[in-house]
């Protein structure tokens, strides 16, 4: 779908797939962070993303050949990372994570096997709860793998500092397992702005 001047674009249900776009890249990895998400956090920034949101902080990771290619290496790293007592969890952001589906799937699965519940996973998304429920098959799976999804394209026109772990007042903090349970989005209960 076309865009309007500094607007994101705004893809149709199921028009960009994982299958097609993802080169399985990853941008950056940062273990022991505080700010993405809440707690001590490993944070995997996926490379590709097509929303190209006019004010986007991470412009390089827009392209999905940007980085290097997801290894075995690293996600084993990512592993022992989260292993440390200290560490909530692990967040998954980009580029587009829901558009890096075989990335995500795999090392949510590899999360989930390995601690169970015990750690945390947060993404961030340009896609909105809405439209991730009308996509593919592998962007729902990837949801229901994750606790908390930040949604949504970042608008130039809506942005605030001063929100938690968002940079504009559309996007949402959504715990995914309630909203999963209750077929209606629940926003995160430790929302403060």
């Amino acid at each position: 779908m076309p865009r309007a001047m500094n607007e994101p674009n705004n893809p149709m249900p199921k028009e960009w797939l994982a299958a097609d776009l993802s080169q399985q890249y990853v941008a950056d990895y940062k273990p022991f962070n505080f700010v993405d998400g809440e707690g001590v956090r490993c944070s995997l920034y996926l490379s590709g993303c097509p929303f190209h949101c006019p004010g986007c902080y991470n412009v390089a990771a827009q392209n999905f050949h940007y980085g290097q290619p997801y290894t075995q290496e690293l996600e084993d790293q990512i592993i022992e990372d989260l292993s440390q007592d200290y560490v909530q969890g692990l967040t998954l952001l980009g580029g587009e994570p829901f558009l890096n589906t075989q990335v995500g799937i795999r090392i949510c699965e590899r999360v989930r096997a390995t601690f169970g519940h015990q750690k945390d996973i947060w993404s961030w998304s340009g896609y909105t709860w809405d439209e991730l429920q009308k996509d593919s098959a592998d962007k729902l799976k990837m949801l229901s793998l994750i606790d908390i999804l930040v949604d949504g394209r970042f608008l130039l026109a809506k942005k605030d500092l001063k929100l938690q772990f968002r940079g504009s007042s559309n996007q949402r903090i959504i715990d995914v397992p309630k909203s999963l349970a209750t077929g209606q989005v629940v926003i995160w209960d430790k929302l403060v702005r």
